[in-house]
Formats: C-alpha cells, sequence, structure tokens
C-alpha cells in the first residue's frame, strides 16, 4: 500500500514538473509574440493637409453660438475630432474624450466638427452631454482635412501645424497621435518601422 501511494505521489510530482515547464515555455513564447506585434497606432489615409504642415486655418460657428478658432497659433493643442451622430464607433469613444480633457486640461482643446443638418447634431449634443466641447458643423473643415472616414482626428499643435491626425477607433489609437507629437514622428507606425530600419 504505501508503495503504491509512493509511486502516486512521484507520478503526480513529474506530472507538475512537466506542467511548470510547459506553462513557463508559453509565457516566453507569449512574450516573444507580445515583442513582435505592437500597438497599432491610428490609421493615416494620405491625403489632406501632411504631418508637419500648416493646418487650413478656419473661424467657425459653434452650435453654441461661439466663435472657435481652427488651425490658428493659440496656446494650446487642439483635437480636431470628426464625429457623426449616427456613428456607433463615435459615441464609443465620447467618454474616453472626455477623459482626455480631464488629464490634459491645460495643454489640449478638443474641438467636435462634423457636416449635415443643425437640428440632429443639436440633439446629438443635448443627449450626449457634449457642452464641454465646441461643436461646430462645416462641410468646409471636412473637405480641407480630407475626411472620408468616422471617427477621424486630428491634432493640431499650438503653432498650427497638423502634429498627427488619422483614423481612430480606440483609446490607445487616439493617444498613438499624442505619442507620435511627442516623438516627432507622423504616426507610430513610422516610429516602429524606424525602429525595426535601425
Amino acid at each position: 500500500m504505501t508503495e503504491a501511494l509512493l509511486v502516486a505521489v512521484v507520478v503526480l510530482w513529474i506530472v507538475v514538473l512537466v506542467l511548470l515547464a510547459a506553462v513557463f515555455a508559453m509565457s516566453r513564447q507569449i512574450g516573444i509574440l507580445y515583442e513582435r506585434v505592437a500597438p497599432v497606432g491610428a490609421l493615416i489615409i494620405d491625403s489632406g493637409p501632411k504631418v508637419g504642415e500648416a493646418s487650413p486655418q478656419f473661424e467657425l460657428a459653434a452650435l453654441d453660438g461661439s466663435k472657435v478658432p481652427v488651425g490658428q497659433p493659440a496656446t494650446a493643442n487642439t483635437l480636431l475630432f470628426f464625429v457623426s451622430p449616427t456613428c456607433p464607433v463615435c459615441k464609443k469613444l465620447l467618454p474616453i474624450l472626455r477623459a482626455i480633457a480631464r488629464e490634459q486640461k491645460e495643454k489640449l482643446r478638443i474641438v467636435l466638427a462634423s457636416d449635415g443638418e443643425r437640428p440632429a447634431h443639436e440633439k446629438f449634443y443635448r443627449d450626449a452631454k457634449l457642452a464641454p466641447f465646441p461643436y461646430v458643423l462645416s462641410l468646409d473643415l471636412g473637405l480641407a482635412f480630407k475626411v472620408g472616414r468616422l471617427p477621424y482626428a486630428v491634432l493640431i499643435d499650438a503653432a498650427g501645424k497638423v502634429s498627427a491626425k488619422g483614423l481612430v477607433n480606440s483609446r490607445e489609437q487616439v493617444e498613438s497621435l499624442f505619442n507620435a507629437q511627442e516623438l516627432g514622428v507622423a504616426s507610430a507606425q513610422e516610429f516602429l518601422q524606424s525602429a525595426q530600419n535601425a
């Protein structure tokens, strides 16, 4: 009986050691995959003003009646965020924009932009509680930045130059615009490409 118990304990220890080796091997592989698969930043659609160029300048009326300068030299960066009341991804990103606005309140001004019928946008503005953000309607603004898909964001620095831009579908992609600006590159993809070539 004791021999059978001893054999069972030895077999169990062998199984535990094999499982530990398997877990170690899998964690190593996950680490390698994590290094290879870098987070993807905002998708740049190569149209409109290029990163580093001066932004088109506008002075637009917001839904609340205030004047909103876009692309002009300012005291803070401007995140121009193109939205639509019918875009579910845009609605998903609104709490993220609120959090970013709180985190960077002194360094960043967020402007929501769209085009279309004013009543639908006014309802969206009220229902989504977007009063903290200027909300402008301008077909010309979207055309100037060649916005073809939503949600699309353009980061304009205090000097009025385009710092980063792209199609954004997640918090990581929105934050990649700020990372690209800090790194002095057009996009996260450009940074990763240059790092791989070095």
